[in-house]
């Protein structure tokens, strides 16, 4: 949902009506996630993607359906169904997707949405899979929008602070209570922050680190102690320049198990006391540029400072995988494959020498802080 909020609110503004189809579940290999989204206006414009074309052309008709009539409609395609293999979704899994309409409530929701992701704070979405009442938001510890019932509201705010805590997205059943039959089911998405990447070293392979790094989803941070070489010229797409010394900014920062920390100085007195600390702490991916002789320095130097098997085992270095890029372009391709390999536990050999399904079933993922919906 997150990067079709923006064309969203503009139809809003535009009074154009509008349906939006979400992924709520998938089962077995699935080409998107519960959470992608699509959105067609009432004049066949179509942004986003649910199923990367499989099935995108019968969703659009049923858009189209849900625009005239104002409600909303639950489709499941499969293999096992022969209308949904007649269109396409050959990928031998299932996706249950969720269109709804557009109106004045959700089209306000969404606006708050909209707001609270460009601030870069946690918000959930809550949409509602029956009843009234189109959606909810969870932003700032409380709930917009209400089932009706105070004691169900509670419930739908207790298990979308949860899914938000835990940066999941996934379908709910919320009770009033035992003694109360009001249930609501829910598809609650979550909008967690960007994953941050930082990069050290504002080198010429730094600029293609920075623009990958961004065509990934995450918020970019180039940090070098030299001004001279970290600057907004040499680096448009960062989202922030710091200049600072690299351990000294690490230490300064909060991280979450979703970060990518990618070390290119090359410099044993910036990269030693940098990775001694980086080596420490819970991110995703710690990774360092050097040739071979410069790694085995590297590492002798660290165990000296105490780290050991444990630590070191987490490093990535010499960083990216071996597919024998020699550019600054081929190198950052080389880094991100890699650290999309760590965060999934791949091998990162070539798919036609794996066995493994090549959409990793949802229940069978690592356990991430957040994906962007």
């Amino acid at each position: 949902m997150r990067e079709i909020l923006d064309q969203l609110v503009m139809w809003n503004r535009e009074n154009i009506a509008y349906a939006v189809a979400t992924v709520i579940q998938t089962f077995g290999s699935a080409p998107r996630g519960p959470g992608a989204a699509m959105a067609v206006s009432e004049n066949n414009v179509v942004v986003g993607s649910i199923s990367g074309g499989c099935v995108e052309s019968a969703v659009v008709a049923i858009a189209a359906d849900v625009i005239a009539s104002g409600a909303a409609s639950y489709q499941r395609f499969g293999v096992s169904d022969d209308d949904a293999f007649a269109v396409g979704l050959t990928c031998g899994g299932t996706i249950e997707v969720f269109v709804v309409p557009h109106t004045p409530a959700f089209a306000r929701t969404l606006d708050g949405l909209h707001r609270a992701v460009h601030a870069q704070a946690p918000v959930a979405l809550g949409t509602t899979l029956s009843g009234p009442n189109p959606a909810h938001l969870l932003f700032d510890g409380t709930l917009h929008g209400s089932t009706g019932s105070a004691a169900l509201d509670r419930a739908v705010e207790s298990r979308m602070a949860g899914l938000l805590a835990a940066g999941a997205s996934d379908v709910v059943e919320c009770s009033a209570g035992e003694r109360c039959h009001s249930t609501a089911g829910l598809f609650v998405t979550s909008f967690a922050p960007p994953p941050r990447m930082i990069v050290f070293g504002a080198i010429d392979f730094a600029h293609a680190v920075v623009r990958v790094g961004k065509l990934m989803g995450y918020f970019v941070t180039l940090c070098d102690a030299r001004p001279a070489f970290a600057t907004r010229a040499r680096f448009p797409e960062a989202d922030e320049i710091v200049i600072d010394w690299p351990h000294r900014y690490l230490r300064s920062q909060h991280l979450d198990p979703r970060a990518a920390l990618c070390v290119l100085t090359h410099d044993e007195k910036f990269d030693v006391p940098l990775l001694e600390y980086a080596l420490r702490l819970d991110v995703g991916y710690v990774g360092a540029m050097g040739s071979r002789r410069t790694c085995l320095n590297r590492e002798r130097e660290l165990r000296l400072l105490g780290l050991g098997d444990t630590e070191l085992d987490r490093l990535h270095a010499p960083i990216g995988l071996d597919i024998g890029g020699r550019t600054p372009a081929e190198t950052a391709i080389s880094i991100a494959a890699e650290i999309v390999s760590a965060r999934e536990g791949r091998p990162g050999k070539p798919l036609r020498e794996s066995r493994s399904p090549i959409h990793a079933r949802i229940d069978e993922a690592p356990k991430r802080a957040a994906r962007l919906a």
